[in-house]
């Protein structure tokens, strides 16, 4: 065991808002950890995933929390039930996964001896939203974190270069803010599929898999849709994914049944499998205002599927123009038709861009690499901790 740990086993905690999350987001830097030798905890509400976690060795521990709740009585609730579970448990190393458990989290382990680390998957809505309830809070939020991320004991994990620039210029040290990407997908569970016979007159198929958000782009994807429906270009767009009704930016559920009418548009809501998706799939789609990095485009790239994206922060860190995919400005539909039109008449290009893509899976996101990162993070944190060095 490395030297830097201690002679017992460490003590992982992971705070996040909802089981599911964790097992689909943090699930391979948890099993790098439990092989690592550390002994690993999870604290979040429980749903669907609560047998599921608890069989893979992990200790579970559930919270009441009410995730998307702007009540202030349930943030106080939360940190209460927090901080009594960091005082009964003492973990080494507290690993926040999100804004809102590195607010709570935080809070709750004030004055304690407790490692935290703060990740962002992205910086939300409140980052980048300009409705008036985002412009108010906004530099609220930028001083808590400014003032929660500077202290002793505490570090910033985030997942591409764009928001690591976010998060120092707001005030915080650049020593405490840490870039690893993304959690990894396994690439020897999503690996290369053929591409699908396109339908009769070469009609193509663009798939697109996550939340039912408005920021992940869905409008301007539907408005692209429907420019290429009319220019005659033939393409079938695939969605698969639910909203989330605790996320201010999701779509209602009206606006989403008039898109089961549309021609060649099909609603998959939750798919368990993403292959069911990539294997019919000519394109992956990814039209969002801003990312962590996100995991339908890892996972898309790793079967081997060429990609469009939104130009923004986190997209372009997997999505790489002329690479494996292309890149188009935000809310801009005809440039997005326009991209989609461009792979949908070239199927070399496509299978060029595929092959580029499952490269830099290999090579820089499989979940082997990104979880011995992640280790390593931890290993470094707990060391200074232990030096007794103030980062």
């Amino acid at each position: 065991m490395n030297s830097l740990r201690p002679a017992q086993a460490p003590v992982l905690l992971y705070l996040v808002t909802e089981d599911w999350y964790f097992l689909s987001h943090r699930l391979p830097m948890a099993l790098a950890a439990q092989r690592a030798g550390y002994e690993v905890h999870v604290a979040t509400h429980v749903g669907a995933g609560g047998d599921r976690i608890k069989a893979l060795g992990f200790h579970l521990h559930p919270l009441a929390w009410r995730r998307g709740s702007v009540n202030p009585l349930d943030l106080i609730a939360i940190v209460r039930e927090v901080r009594a579970l960091y005082r009964r448990l003492s973990p080494d190393l507290a690993h926040h996964v999100a804004l809102q458990p590195s607010v709570v989290g935080s809070l709750a382990a004030w004055g304690l001896p407790i490692t935290q680390l703060n990740a962002f998957a992205g910086l939300g809505s409140t980052f980048t939203s300009q409705s008036l309830k985002s412009r108010i809070v906004r530099p609220v939020l930028k001083t808590l974190l400014r003032l929660i991320l500077n202290r002793r004991r505490s570090a910033a994990l985030v997942q591409n270069g764009d928001d690591r620039d976010a998060i120092t210029a707001i005030g915080v040290d650049a020593a405490r803010v840490f870039l690893i990407p993304g959690s990894g997908v396994d690439v020897d569970v999503l690996t290369p599929m053929p591409e699908p016979m396109p339908e009769p007159e070469g009609e193509v198929t663009l798939g697109y898999v996550g939340r039912l958000l408005e920021d992940k782009g869905l409008r301007t994807l539907i408005a692209a849709h429907d420019l290429l429906t009319q220019r005659g270009v033939p393409t079938r767009l695939l969605i698969a994914g639910q909203t989330d009704p605790a996320n201010p930016a999701s779509i209602v559920d009206a606006e989403i049944q008039s898109w089961k009418r549309k021609p060649n548009v099909t609603l998959l809501g939750h798919v368990n499998d993403v292959r069911e998706v990539w294997a019919k799939a000519h394109i992956a789609v990814l039209p969002s205002r801003r990312e962590g990095l996100p995991k339908s485009l890892l996972e898309a790239a790793a079967c081997g599927r060429p990609m469009i994206a939104s130009d923004v922060p986190g997209c372009r860190e997997i999505a790489r123009n002329g690479v494996n995919g292309l890149l188009v400005p935000p809310d801009d539909a005809p440039a997005l038709a326009a991209a989609v039109e461009q792979l949908a008449r070239d199927p070399a290009l496509r299978r060029q861009y595929g092959a580029a893509g499952r490269h830099l899976v290999e090579t820089e996101f499989s979940s082997a690499l990104i979880g011995r990162k992640t280790v390593a993070l931890y290993d470094g944190l707990l060391g200074r901790a232990l030096a007794g060095a103030a980062y």
